[in-house]
């Protein structure tokens, strides 16, 4: 049986951490930037020209991303559905795409653009995605905001998923479960926690054997 993704901190899910008086339609705030509604274009403020150094944003969780910090985020399927194997592989290619390391391959595929992440270890579940990377700057030397980051990956791989799977809606949940790396924390220990989540749910008996696991070579712990 599948194993619904749990923040590996606290210990509790994705939708244990949803307070119920938050449940509504929060705005969303980026920064100097807020979004009314779903779907709404942010809004530039006053903003520093200076390269921030934070960026922080409010749906119904609190979100919080440092300049130059490497970010551990999970988001899980919709619906508690199952991800098909061309499913997950449609997901990991992403993932992959997002870091400039593969390609969009497919017919009518755009080119791909230029990465705004370093990728350190993704893994797609059957249930949820865990990604381990770092958002890369722009030409105006500011980070690649998370939630843009994440937006791009979730609608295009929904969008793929439901052209694949012949249906419609939403795939993923909305929210999502992430948390900036502090200066102790190790690179390595989160992507072998990312590498053993497939053999800690039962799903193969060596990471090395599931088809939907990426990590950066040099943070496999042998």
């Amino acid at each position: 049986m599948a194993q619904f993704a749990r923040d590996p901190i606290s210990g509790k899910s994705l939708g244990e951490l949803v307070r119920p008086s938050l449940t509504g339609n929060p705005a969303a705030v980026i920064c100097g930037m807020e979004m009314a509604g779903e779907g709404a274009r942010p809004t530039p403020s006053l903003m520093s020209t200076s390269a921030p150094t934070k960026y922080c944003y409010r749906r119904r969780l609190p979100h919080l991303q440092k300049a130059d910090a490497a970010l551990f985020v999970t988001f899980c399927i919709g619906a508690h559905l199952i991800l098909p194997d061309q499913a997950r592989d449609l997901a990991l290619e992403h993932c992959l795409r997002e870091g400039g390391l593969r390609p969009l391959a497919g017919e009518g595929a755009r080119a791909t653009p230029p990465p705004r992440i370093h990728l350190y270890a993704a893994v797609i579940m059957p249930d949820h995605v865990h990604l381990l990377f770092l958002p890369l700057r722009d030409e105006n030397d500011r980070p690649f905001a998370m939630v843009d980051i994440l937006q791009c990956l979730k609608s295009t791989t929904a969008h793929r998923i439901n052209r694949l799977l012949r249906t419609s809606g939403p795939v993923w949940e909305e929210e999502s479960f992430d948390h900036v790396l502090r200066s102790d924390e190790s690179l390595r220990e989160k992507s072998e926690y990312i590498r053993q989540n497939p053999v800690k749910a039962g799903l193969v008996a060596r990471p090395e054997d599931y088809r939907w696991l990426w990590v950066a070579p040099e943070l496999i712990t042998e």
